[in-house]
């Protein structure tokens, strides 16, 4: 198939983490409604962004992956014959924890985890604290509808990222986002920071010829300190927004993409085929100072 219809969930989170899954599953249920064929969840759906803080209470959000959370989507999967992209708090075993998306095939079969490689430590975003960095590599899903690559939020800043998940097979690249804006900072700030953030993914769909959907939360989180922007959006292979959300309200939204664009974007624009691989060893160093 090429072509393919992506629903994107874009939502805000509760403390009530049985509710933001149930809340979740409706709105799959929607997408699926819709006609969306493969649907993605933002990162860490289940919870509200609880990296704000360093309190070891917060790893008991974490659960097994294939678990209680991917147990439940697996059914909606197969009830509703679409692909679900589930971002979880996982536990791995005791005192390992990863940052985690499950993919679940449209019958409702676990295809596999990615876990999260880039793991970032800022003022409010101390994931350090509670994630291992992910050690599965980066990986490519065969669902039903399309070979999807997934990354996740941090990963969006890394070109070679998504160009080894590109060159793994992903038709399509997802990255389910949880980022946003400190409220005490000035809207130019702000508008600069988002737009940051969506021209890095855009570039890494011209590179890669591809298209990327990011799908990001939304609301006011930590007190009404951190705004999540949401601006979930997808990029044509060429870079050009086909879809953006509002930076203030939940959406489902479903479009349709044909997968085989990528042939006639890097016919003409061969950026794959003029790589020269025999010189990028030097980018293997942390920092290129010395010889």
């Amino acid at each position: 198939m090429s072509k393919v219809k992506i629903g994107m969930v874009q939502m805000s989170c509760t403390n009530n983490k049985e509710a933001n899954l149930q809340k979740a599953i409706t709105k799959v249920r929607d997408a699926a409604a819709k006609g969306a064929q493969i649907v993605c969840l933002q990162e860490l759906f289940t919870s509200l962004y609880f990296c704000d803080v360093e309190d070891y209470d917060n790893f008991r959000l974490a659960e097994p992956i294939p678990g209680p959370s991917t147990d439940a989507l697996s059914k909606v999967a197969a009830e509703t014959g679409v692909v679900i992209i589930a971002s979880l708090f996982e536990k791995r075993t005791q005192g390992i924890y990863h940052n985690t998306t499950a993919v679940l095939d449209a019958d409702g079969t676990y295809l596999g985890k990615y876990r999260k490689m880039h793991i970032p430590d800022d003022p409010a975003y101390y994931e350090k604290f509670y994630f291992t960095p992910g050690d599965l590599g980066y990986k490519v899903f065969k669902t039903r509808f399309a070979t999807i690559g997934v990354l996740i939020c941090w990963d969006q800043w890394y070109p070679e990222a998504a160009r080894i998940t590109t060159l793994m097979g992903a038709e399509i690249l997802f990255y389910p986002t949880a980022i946003g804006w400190a409220t005490s900072q000035d809207d130019a700030t702000n508008t600069e920071q988002y737009n940051a953030w969506q021209t890095i993914q855009r570039g890494h769909a011209v590179a890669n010829g591809v298209h990327v959907v990011g799908v990001n939360r939304v609301g006011l989180e930590q007190n009404g300190a951190m705004k999540f922007w949401g601006g979930s959006f997808v990029s044509n292979p060429f870079g050009s927004i086909l879809y953006q959300a509002s930076h203030d309200q939940e959406e489902v939204h479903v479009m349709e993409l044909d997968t085989n664009l990528s042939d006639r974007y890097r016919t003409h624009w061969p950026f794959l085929r003029d790589r020269r691989i025999d010189s990028y060893q030097p980018i293997t160093k942390r920092f290129i100072d010395e010889e």
